[in-house]
């Protein structure tokens, strides 16, 4: 098995010469981690990428199987509970097989535990008389939210909720950014925390204790294709020098100095490294514009494939439509239910398919700016009236010789109008590609809602509504330039 997987990796790895790819997930701790083994990686003289930020563990680890990254930090209780649930683990040795069948190895410990644990405001809950998460059984009243992984995971809150018997009358799910603050406001009164959270000192909150043993250990360790080691050596060995280096109350500043002072990762990392291991690591954050224009490139590179795609296909499907009113309604409603897929479903689907990055993104970017391009090509060309059509048949024209010559140009303002549409919805919604590594003005805001940054949110909303005002103007420019006078609306 251990053969076959290592077989798998070599098969799936990149080509020789490309960089080492560096993901972590979407909460602070991983990306701090993530980036130490990515300035590790250079410090080494290896080329190395650090996509941050990529969203939950299934994201990673799907990631991590095809060879689309090829390390990022985990936690061992992930790994046996979650990744790996259903399988007869007994130790370490077993972990390390299961995971060699797959083409995946481990590092040692990274030094600390981060395990999952539940918490109060210390006042709301003395004033309950509740300690231990036993407790909670007694009181069904108490508002409870949890993040969307840990309410799905196998380790998380069905675990928990068999554990201890617990039968709330509503729990929510909840961004773990966003739970500390709805926490201090009173406006919930049960967490799920992550035990090195630099929030649990700064809201003062009471740590319950896991008095039923519903947790595993999560020993912070990284993962990394099989692969990894004979093709970029010294890189894995500089960022094994973080085995057993980092602890708990290490962890825990670091956290803090990240979400709480607001330092940017990089230079969080670096300082550590350089304080820790000797690492001299030099780092400098682009300024403002430059951060912008790069992603304003990448954001119209995602829009502008998208829409050059959906209108080669929407355009022949709304023709098509219009020709055959019995298939056409098909084919309406077929657009139509795909728009109703929620924007994050849609992504997710295309993962196991088109792996992260820019694909999947545009892959749901075209399915979402079908329908407007498709619903008004057909009522353009249907819209038409009769008395034209039949004076262009009266003149001998061909079938495709009047579509040409007569019905699309009547119809142009329709079908730009339906363009227009797609291109302000590809604007907005091409933001979600940043949880999967697509980048684009999603990453700011992103990075903003994890550090609860107003002007990170800013650096990627207020340039992504101009853009979309932008579209909206070009295609006004674009209608008086290729719609007749009389034929605008």
């Amino acid at each position: 098995m251990i053969a076959a997987g290592l077989l798998s990796a070599l098969l799936l790895a990149p080509p020789a010469g490309a960089p080492v790819r560096v993901a972590s997930k979407k909460f602070t701790e991983s990306v701090l981690l993530g980036e130490m083994a990515a300035q590790l990686g250079r410090a080494a003289g290896a080329r190395v990428e650090h996509r941050s930020e990529l969203g939950g563990t299934r994201v990673l680890w799907e990631a991590l199987l095809r060879g689309d990254v090829d390390l990022y930090p985990e936690y061992t209780g992930t790994l046996l509970r979650e990744i790996l649930a259903g399988e007869r683990i007994p130790d370490g040795a077993a972990l390390s097989a299961a995971l060699a069948a797959r083409g995946v190895a481990l590092t040692a410990s990274l030094g600390f535990e981060d395990t999952y644990a539940i918490g109060m405001l210390r006042g709301r809950a003395q004033a309950l008389g509740i300690r231990r998460i036993s407790d909670l059984a007694r009181h069904a009243d108490l508002r409870m939210a949890f993040t969307n992984e840990f309410l799905d995971r196998a380790d998380g809150w069905p675990a928990l909720r068999e554990r201890y018997r617990l039968r709330p009358r509503g729990v929510r799910g909840l961004d773990h950014d966003v739970a500390y603050r709805a926490l201090s406001a009173g406006e919930i009164d049960v967490i799920d925390l992550y035990s090195t959270d630099a929030e649990i000192r700064q809201y003062d909150i009471l740590v319950l204790e896991d008095d039923r043993r519903a947790f595993p250990e999560y020993q912070a360790v990284f993962a990394y294709r099989l692969d990894l080691a004979a093709r970029a050596p010294e890189a894995l060995a500089a960022m094994r020098r973080l085995e057993g280096r980092i602890s708990a109350a290490e962890m825990i500043a670091l956290n803090a100095r990240s979400r709480l002072d607001r330092v940017p990762a990089p230079e969080v990392a670096a300082a550590f490294l350089g304080q820790r291991l000797g690492v001299e690591v030099v780092t400098r954050e682009d300024r403002l514009l430059l951060r912008v224009l790069r992603r304003t490139a990448e954001h119209l590179e995602l829009v502008g494939i998208a829409l050059g795609l959906a209108i080669a296909l929407a355009v022949p499907l709304g023709i098509w439509a219009a020709r055959h009113p019995r298939g056409g309604s098909v084919v309406l409603g077929a657009v139509g239910v795909i728009q109703t897929i929620p924007s994050l479903a849609l992504l997710v689907v295309m993962l196991p398919l088109l792996g992260i990055g820019a694909r999947p993104a545009i892959a749901a970017l075209v399915l979402y700016g079908l329908l407007p391009i498709v619903r008004n090509t057909h009522a353009g060309l249907t819209g038409i009236a009769p008395d034209l059509r039949e004076s262009a048949e009266a003149l001998g024209l061909s079938p495709g010789a009047r579509l040409r010559l007569i019905e699309l140009p009547l119809a142009a303002g329709s079908i730009l109008a339906g363009v227009k549409t797609s291109a302000v919805i590809g604007v907005g919604t091409a933001t979600l590609g940043a949880l999967i590594g697509a980048g684009g003005y999603g990453q700011p805001i992103l990075t903003g809602i994890r550090l609860a940054s107003t002007s990170r949110i800013l650096e990627g909303a207020i340039p992504a509504a101009l853009l979309a005002l932008g579209v909206e103007g070009l295609f006004g420019v674009a209608e008086r330039l290729l719609v007749s006078r009389g034929l605008r609306r």
